[in-house]
């Protein structure tokens, strides 16, 4: 039974130590109420209640893992300015290793503002640079890896198209993986996953593998599989884990192709969804899981998340409830 496998490896086991690197931002929420529109224009307005301040992107993958129970270092950069100072703090404070997050005087640290009433997204408002990493930087970044690299259990490039994992550096990243031996597994964004080459797992959702396939429509296994096949031609991945929304999470390689059904529940937010999935899949895998049972848990954590508003995370123990009870 999976839930006993999760429970023993998660009680008996050491923690895994795993590296995230990827880019960093601040999730900024504003929560109020929206009873009336202003006079000034057809808009809301929004009452304030509450402000809460929270890691996102690559960060908001370290403390999904951190909640699970690995230990985690986290690389990446961040603007010169307090919300990069922010991200630190919010950092130390989940015991995420921050000793490979660079300061980069050229760009702002992103933020994310979203205005929410009741249970509504208003706006999202973001605030960032997201130009190339410059290449004096880039050395010294690649250069700063290659230790925690050889320690870790395994590797994540958590990429949300912010200037960092270039095709230069994530070739390169993923070489000197390969080199050492350790897995590599991608959240992709972007049309050009040629930079991914050698990754031992992809992992799109059904949109993204359909641009970056240039699909028209994924709305069949058939068409699934052909898809998938343009992007494991392409990189030489080992797999795809593609989330389809309703339909669930398909597992893909140049041989076979498995659909895991969607674990009912109600959604209330998939903010955040996404780095849960990559991060229990991770997480399982570096535990010694094979690909169907990793897979499995980690669509488990994502019905765990999406029943929250915002980017939420989910525990070891309550994926485990929730594998017993379904």
């Amino acid at each position: 039974m999976l839930a006993d496998k999760l429970y023993q490896a998660y009680h008996n086991n050491p923690a895994p130590n795993i590296l995230v690197i990827g880019d960093l931002m601040l999730d900024h929420y504003i929560f109020g109420s929206a009873n009336r529109l202003s006079p000034e224009a057809p808009v809301p307005i929004v009452n304030v209640n509450k402000e809460t301040k929270i890691i996102g992107g690559a960060a908001n993958v370290a403390s999904n893992l951190i909640e699970l129970g690995a230990k985690v270092q986290l690389a990446g950069l961040i603007g010169d300015d307090v919300p990069g100072e922010e991200i630190k703090s919010l950092l130390a404070a989940k015991n995420i290793g921050t000793s490979l997050i660079i300061k980069d005087q050229s760009r702002i640290t992103t933020v994310k503002t979203r205005i929410i009433a009741g249970t509504h997204q208003i706006v999202r408002i973001d605030n960032e640079d997201i130009h190339d990493i410059l290449p004096d930087l880039e050395t010294r970044f690649i250069n700063s890896l290659s230790d925690h690299i050889e320690h870790a259990d395994l590797v994540i490039l958590s990429d949300y198209n912010k200037g960092l994992l270039t095709h230069s550096i994530s070739l390169k990243i993923i070489h000197l993986c390969n080199t050492l031996n350790k897995r590599v597994i991608v959240d992709p964004k972007g049309l050009d996953y040629s930079k991914y080459q050698g990754a031992f797992i992809i992992k799109p959702n059904r949109k993204e593998l359909a641009e970056a396939s240039k699909t028209e429509r994924i709305n069949t296994e058939e068409a699934l599989i052909k898809a998938a096949n343009v992007i494991l031609n392409a990189t030489d991945a080992s797999y795809l884990i593609v989330t389809l929304s309703e339909a669930g999470i398909a597992i893909i390689s140049k041989k076979n192709c498995k659909v895991i059904p969607v674990v009912a529940t109600e959604v209330y937010d998939v903010t955040g969804a996404g780095d849960t999935v990559i991060a229990t899949l991770s997480y399982c895998l570096a535990l010694g899981f094979n690909i169907e049972e990793a897979s499995m848990v980690a669509n488990y954590a994502a019905s765990i998340v999406i029943k929250h508003i915002g980017s939420a995370t989910t525990t070891t123990d309550e994926i485990i409830r929730s594998l017993k009870n379904n």
